[in-house]
Order: structure tokens, then sequence, then C-alpha cells
């Protein structure tokens, strides 16, 4: 390992992670705050063992960072396939919580190998990219890209972690810098919200929609039809009617039970706010309670009441919201906002292909978990079940966003370096 001159660091995305990390354990410590167990280092409590999980954070980070980059390059394989290997031995060994297998559990400890597929799948990616003479316009590696980022999508997808398996759909906004048609991501979006109208109204009135749709753009919009034109019109009204009508099948067969309630309490199908809408329900009093300045650290009166579930994991913007108020969770999404630009910069400005890549893979990773995280906890999405990066408690998830940001900061020092 080659020390690194300290003046070739980014300290400013460095200074937001350790600013994210310790506000973020503040909250775990007041959401789980118990006057009998009020030590700082008490490893019996959540926050004693978050305070160990940031140790060994900032070790591992310490580590990456006097690293060669190319280390990560070289191996980006094999990690992958290490990867893949923990799902496969999660979907064998894992312990059963809530109705997943996600967990690889040995004593004490506990392993969500789902997390580290993150990273893993990134980097794995990255290098394919950054091969001599690829083009993201040609079908084969289009192909290639599909299949490396549907095995680890698809082993979560049957330890049933739905929420982790979506994260993978980040990974068109590195794609789609590297050259991709912007067409796949109109097409991601209409295919979404034909979903969501789907499950609201009548599958016959929305083709007829569609159907109206499209004669009037060959109609109005198109001055030299052409066969092919009419072709691709057909094609896609055909196309968009056969998904209209398969949505029930992926929704009822595909969907597991309590996520279909809260997708049900999202869309105002049911308002059933002491099963499905539970959490949301309170998290948003929670919320709501905080005015413009919070209730003070240690005073949330909800927190302290245990009324929302998972308040230390996923559901601890709520505890910002009740705690520091508006101002304060503000600022949070503030510092998330600025070090997501901020790692946008850094990726603009690699030589490397691998680096750049994987630098917007990192934002995009990053901007998904936040979107969804903030967006569920607020009523807006429904609850899905991803934590809120560096934030939320648990020691795989910690390690794992530590490994994919500090991997980049480490790439950056040595940016005009060619991988």
């Amino acid at each position: 390992m080659r020390p690194l001159e300290r003046k070739k660091y980014d300290w400013l995305a460095i200074g937001l992670y350790l600013g994210i990390v310790l506000f973020g354990w503040l909250n775990i410590y007041a959401a789980c705050f118990d006057a009998n167990h009020a030590a700082l280092f008490d490893l019996a409590q959540q926050h004693g063992k978050q305070l160990l999980w940031i140790g060994i954070a900032l070790i591992l980070a310490v580590v990456i960072l006097n690293v060669e980059p190319r280390f990560f390059a070289d191996t980006s394989y094999f990690i992958y396939i290490a990867v893949l290997g923990l799902l496969v031995l999660t979907l064998l060994i894992g312990s059963e919580t809530n109705g997943g297998k996600s967990w690889i559990v040995i004593g004490s400890f506990k392993l969500q190998a789902s997390e580290f597929a993150k990273f893993a799948t990134a980097l794995a990616l990255a290098k394919y990219m950054s091969s001599i003479d690829l083009d993201i316009t040609k079908l084969r590696t289009k192909l290639w890209v599909a299949v490396i980022i549907a095995i680890p999508a698809g082993l979560i997808l049957l330890q049933h972690d739905t929420g982790s398996a979506l994260v993978f759909t980040s990974f068109i906004f590195p794609m789609f810098r590297e050259g991709m048609s912007g067409k796949i991501l109109i097409f991601g979006g209409l295919a979404i919200l034909l979903f969501v109208l789907a499950l609201v109204m009548s599958k016959f009135i929305l083709v007829g929609i569609l159907l109206a749709a499209c004669l009037f753009y060959l109609f109005v919009w198109l001055n030299k039809r052409t066969r092919k034109d009419y072709t691709s019109v057909v094609l896609f009204l055909l196309l968009s009617a056969a998904f209209v009508f398969s949505v029930d099948f992926a929704f009822n067969k595909v969907l597991e039970p309590h996520q279909r309630e809260r997708i049900d309490v999202l869309l105002g199908k049911t308002d059933d706010i002491s099963k499905a809408g539970y959490n949301q329900h309170q998290s948003k009093i929670a919320i709501g309670s905080g005015g413009a300045f919070g209730k003070g650290f240690l005073k949330g009166t909800v927190t302290k009441a245990n009324f929302v579930p998972e308040q230390d994991t996923d559901f601890i913007f709520c505890t910002v919201g009740e705690e520091w108020g508006f101002f304060g969770s503000t600022l949070l999404i503030v510092a998330y906002i600025v070090l997501l630009v901020h790692l946008v910069t850094m990726a603009e400005r690699q030589r490397s292909t691998f680096a750049r890549f994987y630098g917007y893979s990192v934002a995009s990773i990053l901007f998904f978990h936040l979107l969804v995280n903030v967006g569920m906890v607020l009523g807006l999405l429904p609850v899905i079940g991803i934590p809120l990066p560096f934030f939320s408690y648990g020691g795989s998830s910690l390690l794992a966003f530590t490994f994919l940001l500090f991997i980049f900061i480490r790439q950056d020092a040595d940016k005009n370096q060619l991988l």
C-alpha cells in the first residue's frame, strides 16, 4: 500500500460522510434511548453497537484510501462473484425474518449480503464498461449489462427483499451517462405510470385512452406518415395493452401480501392505519409534531413511546423530524444533495471510464436510497424497507455504503490515472 498525500483526498466528500454518520448515530441514540441504559458505549443497546460499527467503518475507510486504485479495477469481477456466492449462501442457510431470508446469522453476528451486492455490481459494471471499444448502443453490450445487473437482483428477489432488488434499477442512470438512449428512461417512466394507472382504473378504459393517444399522434403530429410510423405506433399500442393486462398478475403473484397492502394504502384504495398504513401514519404524526425547530434532542414523545416501528432503521427520518424539526430535516437533506452533486462533479473529472462510471453508480445508488427512504417516511411512496445511507442503524448497511463511497474517493485521488 502506498500512503496518499493529504492534499489529494476529497475532504468535502469525507466531511459530509462523517457529518451524516455522526448525526445518524445521535438519532439512533435518541430513537433507542433508555434512561436505564444511557451509557454511550453500552454494547447491549443499538446505539452502542452502531458506535462499534462506525469505528470499524472508519478503519476500513482508512485502509481503502491507502490501497492502490488499480486494485479495485483488477479485482472487480472477483468481488462480484464472491458477493454472488454470499447471496446464494444466504438462500441456503439464511435466517428468515419478517417473511424475508436476507441474513446470514453466526452467533450474535448478522450479515446482509444484499447490501454488499450494490457496490460489487457497481464495480463489475464499471469494469465491463471500461473495456476497449465498448459501445453501449449495441445490443450485445446491453444484454451483458442486463445480465450483470439481473443476477444479483434476481437472487435478492428470491430472498423476498423487493426493496433491495429495486435499488438495482438505479444503474440505468450511469448507463445513460455513457451513451444509452434516453428512450429507455422514457419507456421506464411510462411503464411505471401505466402500472399505477392500471391499479386505479379500469383496464379497458386505460387501453381506450392509449388508443386515442396513438390516433391523435398519428393524425396530428406526424406530417409525413410512413409504413414504419404506423407499425411503430401499432406495436407500441399492442405492447402497452399487454402490459396493462399483465399488471394484475404481477401485482398479485410477484409482490408479497404486505407490499400489496402498502401500495393500496398509498393509492388510496384502502385506508387501514391500524395495519398496512400504520408505520406511515405514525411517522407523519411524529414529523408533523416536530414543527419548525423540533422538540429537542431526546424530547421526542412519539419517538420515546415507540409508536413508529423500525424507527432506528428504515423510519429513522421521523426521529429527525420530531426532535430536530423542519429545519433539521432540511439541513440533513441538503447535506445529502450537496454530497450527490459533488459526487457527480467528481465523476465528471475522472479520466478513466472505470472511475467515471463507478462514480455515477455511487451517486445513483445513494440518490435512490435517499428518495425512496424519505419518500416512504413522508407517505409519498410505498414502504419497501431500505435504509437511509450512512444514517440508519445497521452494520451491514454502514459498511457497504462506506465501501461504496470510499472506493470512489480513492479512485478520485488518482483521477489522472487511466485504469
